[in-house]
């Protein structure tokens, strides 16, 4: 392992270490206006949603590492307490890469990355009309995290009115991943786009008692064809196969001829595992890995 010590380590080469480690991160792409009218836009990766009643977002201006300077974003809410957090879809990844270049200050954003301002409704910055979610929000507090080059400070926003896009979401009037298409900023240059088949869902209810990693039996524990996460699948369920559903399933034609080969045991941990990778049936892997146990 690579070992590293914050106060020993040039503060750009932590910065990036910590952004790789944390990541991805949503992106705040934040719309202010100054003391004079003049609007801004910047995109800001660190940031999340930390409350939903109140619902409270919070994003992080940070000094610049080069000359410890601050930026227009964090001088407009200090003066105005108003922004709109417009959420970054696929579709303007680029543009708002293009209102992430340092303009001097009065010279418009919108203007240069192409995006259109439109009027919010209780606050005074723009919303970014090709955003697919539009977050109006009243600054609570700024949190000054330190007075050196890389030091946040913390912009803790609360959400008055939202404004989503009908079009990304599903017949239950849920916001669906697929249709939204966000990104996420990681370490360096790298984005993620999080829609397509990486972006799937992992049923686990929370609410219930479940049997845990240590109750299941050690062959499976110690397989050598399951996975941390496939185990983690097992541990999640609420009981363990019975004796009754294992003899019902060694009866199984199937499993007979399995049973009868050579390398029996191994062979069912990789037909658990496909079951498990391939559906998720947990109560059937865990019957297959059961049956392996017995022999």
């Amino acid at each position: 392992m690579l070992s590293i010590i914050p106060s020993e380590t040039p503060q750009d080469v932590l910065h990036q270490h910590l952004l790789g480690c944390v990541s991805p991160r949503p992106i705040a792409f934040a719309s202010t206006i100054d003391k004079d009218g003049n609007a801004n836009i910047a995109p800001y990766s660190f940031f999340n949603c930390f409350s939903s009643n109140p619902p409270i977002l919070v994003f992080s201006s940070n000094r610049k590492g080069t000359d410890n300077t601050t930026k227009d974003t964090l001088h407009n809410v200090e003066a105005t307490g108003e922004v709109v957090i417009n959420m970054v879809s696929h579709s303007i990844l680029r543009q708002m890469a293009v209102a992430s270049i340092a303009f001097p200050a009065g010279v418009s954003e919108f203007e240069k990355s192409g995006l259109t301002p439109i009027e919010s409704d209780l606050v005074k910055p723009f919303r970014v009309k090709e955003s697919p979610a539009q977050l109006e929000c009243k600054v609570q507090q700024i949190i000054s995290l330190g007075d050196k080059g890389g030091a946040g400070n913390l912009i803790i926003c609360e959400v008055v009115k939202m404004h989503i896009d009908k079009n990304v979401m599903d017949e239950n009037d849920k916001i669906d991943p697929q249709k939204i298409d966000l990104m996420g900023r990681m370490g360096r240059a790298f984005y993620v786009r999080a829609s397509g088949k990486n972006v799937y869902p992992i049923l686990q209810n929370v609410g219930e008692i479940t049997i845990g990693f240590d109750q299941l039996p050690e062959s499976i524990r110690n397989s050598e064809i399951l996975t941390g996460n496939n185990l983690g699948q097992l541990a999640g369920m609420k009981a363990l196969p019975t004796a009754e559903d294992i003899q019902e399933l060694k009866d199984d034609e199937e499993m007979q001829s399995i049973l009868k080969s050579e390398n029996a045991i191994e062979t069912l941990h990789i037909f658990a595992k496909t079951i498990l990778d391939e559906s998720d049936n947990r109560n059937f892997a865990a019957e297959v890995l059961m049956l392996a146990d017995s022999i």
